[in-house]
């Protein structure tokens, strides 16, 4: 404790007090000086925020907390205290959090202050110190002891829940419910979480299931956020200075001069618009001292691509004195690694990148790379990240800057506009506390979007926390070995879930009654004398939505084949292109491929020399192959030489009529034409009483409005009976699947033991014995196939086995999820993911002591995934193990061992 912070106050203080209130006010002082709080804020180099001392207070009184706060605000300070008061009190404490790299950095963190030997580490496939009074761990990992190792538990006082956020998430988010419903009560929980909109409705839930938890919200930043966009190369504040909701008026009309689509001229140069490359957005930011940065592009080859492109810029961040420190961190590294893995693993790019300051940072590296660019980057000596948004995700990695250069990312499924949720959570890591003044965020312009969608952004600097649990096979198979049917429903109803379902009934009860008296109210002025308006309005909807719905079955088919046309094309064949900007014949030197998700279309050379990349928009119609060409070997249309021969050898080509310009492309049989029943309908119409009346459409207009509001009715009322029964009716539908497939609870045994996302079908290919006749590089294979996802659907088959056996059983597994996949179907259940085969070949070549360039060859799967899906397939092994035959089991371990080597184990 300093001298300033001494519990015994100055004379000047105490001179304004008299002596008896000057005693009990130094008595108090010196009391709270030598509680846990005390001790611990007096070991603080700096002072205690008001919501720190809170939570840290209720904590030491005994109860839980949930604690919200902006990404940077110092909520983990209050996890530490948790830590000091376990062990002031002789108890363990867990500390789980949601990904493995966050685990590891608080593992390192951890040990630093309570010593190697106090703290220990589980994620799944790791096991350090497990009996150590301090354990970091995946929420899985606690989820799993509090299903089979409850005595185990008897000496834990607390557990942190960090980032408990992601209980929203789709995939992974019923874990933390799991968790939260049956952890004991005895056991003191710390909830930490981004700044949510419904912490009190959060907070209320917990209370309800957990007992007194105390809710301390913030949503100060220690170090304040300015927001800017920058447009071309000049840089605006994106709000007023005196109006931190307004937009700036500089910033409107600079957007306006660029983009604005008011003439035909503006919407040219709006067309001509482009953004600043990386490189110049980079210098921008060194020009304006808003250096170190995360600029977070929402591509793992995007960031590669900026790292490149920043390698043949020839700027330099770095000193000298800053590569000698940067070489003696890569020779290390260097060390670790193979030398024959280096070249796929990008060794050189990376290095380059590292010494003249920069880095990419994304899923698609290996363990090691990124965990150099997170301490690097802390230390000031990595001056801008070209990162993807798993960056975001709890890594203590704080920037001066953050760049967004898209408000608009792939989820997987289709490109969507990022949540103002997202933007405070990548936005969150701008500003260093004690460090900067301010925090700098960057959004990069593009006419394709509003200021204003910025704004709104920026300005909604919370999200609604919604519940993504429901009850999971395992998770049925564990309740159920427990307690009865019964009883386990109602542990079910216990969930956040279940809360916000009977919270939300209420209001969508009072709109369905308030929709059901406006309708009637408009069916009482679309009344008709000649005849039932209603019966002519639904006959006008069905002509209406039948039209709708052959228009698009129509485009469907339409953009079907043009897609198929143009997966037919390959390099050399020769088109012409159904477009106004490129004239005459075009030879395919790219064909099209799938990139990131989403495809790209074929690159030609066109009959004036050009290189064009095509677009989604310039084809409008199939694109049949009218020739074909030879395209010289090591053609690079880079070079002007190359382009010209190529050309040359087109015209030929032309001249000679090798190329059929009449040649169409031939649509399948079986393509819909016009409906006949729209033909049938329509003089249906025309024959009703109603059509005839003259105050027809005004009925028409009171009718659709009234159809509307039933519409939504409708809607409304399903999700009333939806959320009033959807726990209870999926958890009958769970046990009805498991009934049919022979998993009742007493012959659940194994099924209780195998967590994941396809834990019935692994349960299946067990007590099928598919596991039992594999040697070790085909057990590996096979696990990963139930964990394996690819970023490419067209993947699935197209792996050819690389043993008889692993194809014959990799098949029986297959058939397997076929029919379970009925079987949900129709329970009307999510449905459990096919095994993806994509990754048999590479896990063989590796189990069997290949390197990893061997391991991965021939396929487009970046080492970083690799490593990641060898750990998960690790994590899957050893679960299997524990429930396969005894010989079974001893291969398993043996694949295990033969697995864990390499760039696997050092990450």
């Amino acid at each position: 404790m300093t001298e300033s912070e001494s519990p015994i106050q100055s004379s000047a203080e105490t001179e304004t007090l008299s002596p008896s209130v000057a005693y009990a006010d130094y008595k108090d002082r010196t009391k709270k000086a030598q509680t846990p709080l005390g001790r611990f804020s007096a070991r603080m180099e700096f002072e205690l925020d008001d919501f720190q001392l809170e939570a840290c207070a209720q904590l030491q009184d005994g109860k839980d907390v949930l604690v919200t706060a902006p990404t940077g605000a110092g909520k983990t300070l209050i996890a530490e205290f948790a830590v000091e008061l376990a062990r002031d009190e002789g108890k363990r404490v867990f500390y789980t959090t949601p990904i493995k790299a966050l685990s590891n950095q608080k593992f390192n963190d951890l040990m630093d202050v309570h010593g190697v030997e106090n703290v220990g580490l589980l994620t799944g496939d790791t096991s350090i110190r497990r009996d150590a009074p301090i354990i970091v761990m995946t929420t899985e990992v606690l989820r799993n002891m509090l299903y089979n190792d409850v005595a185990g538990l008897s000496d834990l006082g607390f557990v942190v829940l960090d980032e408990v956020h992601y209980l929203a998430d789709r995939f992974r988010g019923p874990v933390w419910e799991e968790v939260i419903i049956h952890l004991p009560d005895r056991v003191q929980m710390v909830s930490l979480s981004a700044t949510v909109s419904n912490v009190e409705e959060f907070g209320a839930w917990l209370s309800e299931v957990r007992g007194p938890t105390t809710v301390v919200s913030t949503s100060h930043r220690p170090v304040p956020l300015v927001n800017h966009v920058l447009v071309g190369h000049r840089m605006y504040d994106l709000f007023t200075h005196h109006d931190s909701d307004r937009i700036d008026p500089a910033l409107n009309h600079a957007t306006r001069t660029h983009g604005g689509p008011r003439s035909k001229r503006e919407r040219a140069t709006r067309a001509r618009f482009r953004r600043p490359s990386r490189t110049q957005v980079v210098s921008s930011l060194a020009e304006a001292g808003m250096l170190p940065a995360i600029m977070f592009i929402f591509s793992r080859n995007a960031c590669d691509e900026a790292v490149e492109q920043y390698l043949s810029s020839g700027f330099d961040l770095n000193s000298r004195e800053e590569k000698v420190i940067v070489n003696a961190a890569l020779e290390k590294l260097r060390d670790e690694l193979a030398s024959e893995d280096l070249g796929i693993l990008g060794f050189h790019s990376f290095r380059e990148g590292l010494l003249l300051g920069v880095a990419a940072h994304h899923a698609g590296m290996i363990p090691q790379f990124k965990q150099l660019v997170e301490e690097l980057f802390s230390q000031g000596i990595i001056k801008v990240v070209f990162a993807t948004e798993t960056l975001a995700l709890g890594i203590n990695m704080p920037a001066r800057t953050v760049v967004l250069e898209k408000l608009v990312k792939f989820n997987g499924e289709a490109h969507v506009s990022i949540t103002p949720g997202e933007y405070t959570q990548l936005t969150g890591r701008a500003g260093r506390r004690g460090i900067d003044q301010i925090g700098h965020a960057v959004v990069i312009w593009h006419p394709s979007f509003e200021v204003n969608e910025i704004a709104g952004l920026a300005s909604n600097r919370s999200y609604a926390l919604n519940s993504a649990f429901g009850p999971t096979y395992n998770m049925t198979a564990n309740l159920l070995s427990r307690m009865s049917s019964a009883e386990a429903a109602k542990v079910l109803e216990t969930s956040f879930a279940q809360f916000q379902a009977d919270k939300a009934v209420v209001g969508l009860a009072k709109k369905v009654r308030k929709n059901e008296a406006t309708i009637a109210a408009y069916e009482k002025s679309m009344k008709c004398d000649l005849g039932d308006f209603a019966e002519y309005a639904r006959l006008r909807q069905a002509i209406s939505d039948t039209e709708k719905q052959e228009t698009r079955t129509k485009s469907k088919n339409r953009q079907r084949e043009i897609v198929e046309s143009l997966t037919a094309l390959k390099i050399g064949d020769v088109v012409t292109l159904p477009t106004k900007r490129v004239e005459g014949a075009a030879v395919i030197i790219a064909p099209m491929s799938s990139r990131d998700g989403g495809s790209r279309l074929p690159t030609v050379l066109t009959e004036q020399g050009k290189v064009w990349h095509l677009r989604p928009h310039e084809v409008t119609a199939p694109l049949p192959a009218q020739g074909r060409v030879r395209v010289p070997k090591k053609f690079n249309h880079r070079q002007a030489g190359d382009r010209r021969q190529l050309l040359g050898i087109l015209n030929d080509a032309i001249h000679e009529g090798k190329v059929d310009h009449e040649a169409h492309w031939e649509s399948k049989p079986g393509s819909p034409g016009v409906s006949s029943s729209v033909t049938e309908m329509t003089a249906q119409l025309r024959a009703h009483p109603c059509h005839d009346c003259p105050d027809r459409e005004m009925h028409a207009r009171w009718a659709n409005r009234a159809a509307k509001l039933v519409k939504e009715n409708d809607s409304l009322i399903a999700r009333i009976e939806g959320r009033t029964t959807s726990i209870a009716l999926v958890f009958e539908r769970v046990q009805d699947v498991l009934r049919t497939l022979g998993f009742d609870p007493e012959q659940s045994d194994m099924l209780r033991r195998i967590y994941g996302e396809r834990d019935l079908l692994v349960a299946l290919t067990i007590r099928a014995g598919l596991w039992d006749n594999l040697v070790e590089p085909e057990l590996a294979a096979f696990a990963s196939c139930f964990v394996f996802q690819s970023r490419r659907a067209d993947t699935l088959h197209s792996e050819r086995a690389p043993s008889r056996d692993l194809k014959v059983n990799g098949d029986e597994a297959v058939t397997m999820w076929r029919k379970l996949f009925q079987l949900e179907e129709q329970h009307a259940l999510s449905t459990t993911q096919e095994p993806d085969r994509g990754l048999f070949k590479p896990m063989y070549r590796w189990t069997e002591g290949k390197n990893l360039a061997d391991s991965l060859r021939g396929t487009d799967i970046a080492a970083g995934d690799f490593v990641r899906w060898a750990k998960q397939s690790l994590d899957l092994l050893g679960q299997v193990a524990e429930v396969a035959e005894p010989e079974t089991a001893v291969r398993i371990r043996r694949t295990i061992e033969a697995i864990r080597r390499g760039v696997v184990a050092d990450s």
